[in-house]
């Protein structure tokens, strides 16, 4: 059996008008930037293929590439995804009506497609229940353009318990990436930093008699690969293109063509990690990360989570005191941050996409720690929608619905924040011009009521205060040393939350240079 080894162009002749593609990726990892500017340059030269539905689990964009390439009106008539908060064009898009779209969570995507493989009618799961993806509040429609359309999901009733049924959706196309493919079109993944759901995905495709698209960096003889290390037999891949510039169209993911310490090949000294410098986000992750016990299981989300939490851990030496995961599958290391979300160096293992919301939506993480954008005196969060910005859920519903403690980082206020850190105490330089606590959130991507009926444990943190969602709502439980009750918290806050009796001061030394002792805090407990 001999695979068919295709250009771009060629591949991209076989996606009809009208078909349902699936991209697989995150970030940049995994993308096939070369079938998909092939994709692009066909719309733009030929007007075809159009009118594409595009489907896609995790945000697949550093801010230019990836599906970026497809965000052009007519190319695609529905996005079905679940972060564009690193796909500027996307966002445009969906605000300004151009496409219709829908946001699920990422990970009852990537398992929906394991569902569709098996032959299942969707899936169901207690995702979503009470958030904007729950069909009674706005069923994950973005714009005003998706409103009267049908919902892609369905409350229903099993055994006296509500759960949502996410309904299957038929791919006529994936397009997948992977390192290597021999001539039979087995295809590896040795040099990419995420297993991700390349098989799932491919077999749901063929459940609907669809094809699978792949692009690689390199040819292998038939028979020299590892079997073990075959992630996609050949069987199920219908072309394959062969990268003809993989440092452009090939990276490793959009920070680096290739380094080894980030699938796994290589691990680096501790002591090559630099210390991040003192700034607000760094505290806030300090604060954050005094909820921790040793043994814990931990998930980092996008932004201030992902960006300092990994660092702080190394710096205080407690990385192999705690268990540091990221939704891409990642198992302790170092995480990249911003446009290099989900990668990570020496890492303990490497799980499939699929597999780690498993983890997540049954047992739960012990501790999630998340972004924030807006919260609400209920607890309620908001982490999706911004104004007409709409970002999208990525896997924040899965992880924080099912996590026994979630601590949510976020500053206090947004655009413009100055805050001074001298001798331990915090001076609000220059305030933000937005409010994050709010009377009531724009979009619900956490429900705080049904965090309190189920007893969940949670913490909001920022670089002045500290609350905590108790039965009676958010209660403010700390505050930072130099810092005024009533000038730089209650006056900056749409509503007047509770406070506890026992307000407590914030550990000074997490506003100082150097270890701040977070070790020895974690061994106390």
């Amino acid at each position: 059996m001999k695979a068919k080894f295709l250009s771009a162009k060629e591949a991209v002749s076989l996606i009809k008008d009208g078909a349902t593609v699936a991209t697989v990726g995150m970030t940049l990892v995994g993308m096939a930037e070369a079938i998909l500017k092939a994709i692009e340059k066909s719309f733009l030269e030929t007007g075809r293929p159009r009118d594409l539905t595009l489907v896609h689990s995790a945000g697949q964009s550093d801010g230019e590439l990836g599906i970026q390439h497809l965000a052009h009106e007519g190319l695609v008539k529905r996005i079905i995804g679940s972060h564009w908060g690193l796909a500027p064009r996307w966002m445009e898009m969906i605000t300004n009506n151009k496409v219709e779209a829908y946001c699920l969570p990422q990970g009852q995507i990537a398992q929906l497609y394991r569902s569709m493989a098996c032959g299942l009618p969707g899936k169901m799961s207690k995702v979503g229940l009470g958030t904007f993806i729950d069909p009674r509040i706005e069923g994950g429609k973005m714009n005003r353009r998706t409103q009267s359309l049908p919902s892609l999901v369905e409350v229903m009733n099993y055994q006296g318990e509500e759960y949502l049924f996410y309904k299957a959706i038929p791919l006529d196309v994936v397009i997948i990436r992977g390192t290597t493919a021999d001539e039979m079109g087995n295809i590896t993944t040795e040099e990419e930093p995420m297993k991700l759901e390349l098989l799932s995905a491919a077999l749901a495709a063929k459940r609907f008699g669809g094809i699978v698209l792949a692009q690689v960096k390199q040819v292998a003889q038939k028979g020299t690969l590892h079997p073990k290390e075959v992630v996609v037999p050949g069987v199920f891949v219908d072309a394959i293109v062969v990268a003809e510039n993989p440092e452009v169209d090939h990276r490793q993911t959009s920070s680096w063509v290739f380094d080894p310490a980030y699938c796994g090949d290589l691990r680096v000294p501790q002591t090559a990690l630099e210390p991040l410098p003192l700034s607000i986000r760094k505290v806030i992750g300090r604060r954050a990360m005094l909820e921790l016990y040793p043994g814990a299981i931990i998930n980092l989300g996008i932004g201030i989570p992902n960006d300092v939490i990994g660092y702080i851990a190394a710096e205080e030496g407690i990385s192999e005191d705690i268990m540091i995961t990221v939704e891409s599958g990642i198992y302790g290391g170092v995480p990249a941050g911003g446009i290099d979300f989900g990668i990570a160096k020496n890492t303990w293992a490497l799980i499939e996409h699929t597999n780690q919301f498993d983890f997540y939506n049954g047992a739960g993480v012990d501790f999630a720690f998340m972004g924030a954008g807006e919260i609400d005196s209920e607890g309620n969060v908001n982490a999706t929608k911004f104004g007409d910005r709409a970002t999208g859920c990525g896997g924040f519903i899965d992880i924080t619905q099912f996590a026994k403690h979630v601590v949510f980082c976020s500053t206090f206020t947004a655009q413009g924040l100055q805050v001074d850190f001298s001798e331990g105490k915090v001076r609000i330089l220059q305030e933000g011009k937005i409010k994050k606590l709010v009377n009531r959130v724009q979009q619900i991507s956490f429900n705080g009521m049904l965090a309190r009926r189920k007893g969940q444990k949670v913490h909001f943190v920022t670089e002045r205060a500290v609350f905590e969602l108790q039965q009676e709502g958010l209660v403010l439980v700390e505050i930072a040393p130099g810092i005024d009750l009533q000038r730089d918290i209650l006056d900056q806050m749409e509503f007047k939350p509770k406070i506890a009796p026992n307000l407590k001061i914030i550990d000074p030394a997490i506003y100082q240079e150097g270890p701040f002792g977070l070790k020895r805090l974690l061994e106390a407990k």
